[in-house]
């Protein structure tokens, strides 16, 4: 057995995985030039040389759980994997020039991909499984959390910073009366929101979140903030309280890290999420202070977990109904990982989900805690 062979099985063996064994979550490696790939490149060689097909397993979520719950990234982190860090420290990477490139990227893939993955109202955001029985539930419950939360009521005007497909909007309007006025960087997402809601008081606007105007009672972000850049987080803040009323309420959803972080991991920095980055919770509050008063702070990132395999199983139901030229095998393994990756770091506890209530001066009495 060479070195390079030796080295990585010992180090799956920390995280009780064996190679080439005959337990799900066993590796099965399928080139040999893997084990080299790994020492030089560390996990971003794991994602990519499973888009290569160079190694296989049967449960792509447990073996993520257990290398994430031994801290296996740390472990083997080439030098080179230091730069993307320093990179964000030195540079905006998230600055107004590059605002629609996570659009392009990502969110304008496809709508008939989004539409095969989600939930009938296309909510692209963690659910809310307590008391749910599947994600179509799971989804209502969260948009009825959100909008318990901020009080809505007929008639106030909504701002939703990064609307998505219209998923919160078309609920709010449906639910409780209100116009909402959302803004994305995707121009998939507009157009295809816009035919969603037509006919309802909601107005789609392809725009990055600097260049907002207006006052509204209510302010959501659903799943944005992750895109903002901490180089940015204080601008965004005194925006989002600029466009809230003074008797307003602003709710921030967004997936969060454990420790302060300032780049994103290179495999999905180049194939999922570019120019993105969990925000941590001292990084959230900081550039808050001033500018509002923290009601509550609601923590259910163990929810992404069902939520991510949801997403999984309705891409392995529609896959074949989708364009086998624009989504090929090579594109179906990157989304796979993507997915089931996320989910077994979700429920390693790495990653969290927060949603956060702010107003500007405080309510009388305070803001009820709703769960």
């Amino acid at each position: 057995m060479k070195k390079d062979e030796k080295l990585i099985r010992e180090f799956a063996a920390l995280a009780g995985v064996e190679i080439n064994g005959s337990r799900e979550r066993d590796m099965q490696v399928l080139d040999t030039r893997f084990y080299s790939r790994m020492l030089r490149d560390g996990p971003f060689a794991l994602g990519e040389s499973y888009m290569d097909g160079w190694w296989d397993v049967a449960s792509l979520d447990d073996l993520i759980f257990r290398f994430v719950r031994a801290d296996l990234e740390r472990r083997i982190s080439p030098l080179k994997l230091i730069l993307p860090v320093l990179k964000a420290k030195m540079f905006n990477l998230q600055h107004r020039g590059r605002a629609f490139r996570i659009g392009q990227h990502h969110y304008d893939l496809g709508n008939d991909l989004y539409r095969a993955m989600l939930d009938k109202r296309m909510t692209y955001t963690c659910g809310y499984w307590k008391g749910a029985n599947d994600l179509d539930q799971a989804q209502e419950a969260k948009l009825e959390l959100v909008c318990r939360k901020i009080g809505l009521q007929q008639g106030m005007t909504v701002l939703d910073i990064g609307c998505g497909w219209g998923s919160f909007a078309r609920y709010a309007v449906e639910k409780y009366g209100v116009s909402v006025t959302g803004i994305t960087v995707s121009k998939e997402q507009v157009e295809l929101g816009r035919s969603l809601c037509e006919g309802m008081p909601v107005e789609f606007r392809l725009q990055d979140y600097r260049d907002v105007t207006g006052v509204f009672d209510r302010v959501v972000s659903l799943g944005m903030f992750e895109h903002v850049g901490v180089k940015n987080y204080g601008a965004y803040m005194q925006i989002v309280e600029r466009s809230l009323a003074d008797n307003g309420i602003f709710l921030l959803h967004t997936i969060g890290a454990n420790e302060p972080r300032f780049a994103r991991d290179p495999w999905t920095e180049k194939y999922i999420f570019p120019d993105s980055i969990l925000p941590c919770a001292g990084q959230i509050a900081r550039a808050a202070e001033g500018l509002f008063i923290m009601e509550d702070w609601h923590s259910f990132g163990s929810h992404y977990d069902p939520t991510l395999m949801a997403w999984m199983e309705n891409c392995d139901r529609h896959w074949e109904s989708l364009d086998q030229t624009k989504y090929d095998g090579r594109f179906y393994r990157m989304w796979k990982y993507f997915l089931l990756t996320a989910a077994g770091a979700f429920r390693a506890r790495r990653n969290q989900l927060w949603q956060v209530v702010f107003t500007k001066r405080g309510l009388p009495g305070g803001l009820e805690s709703i769960r």
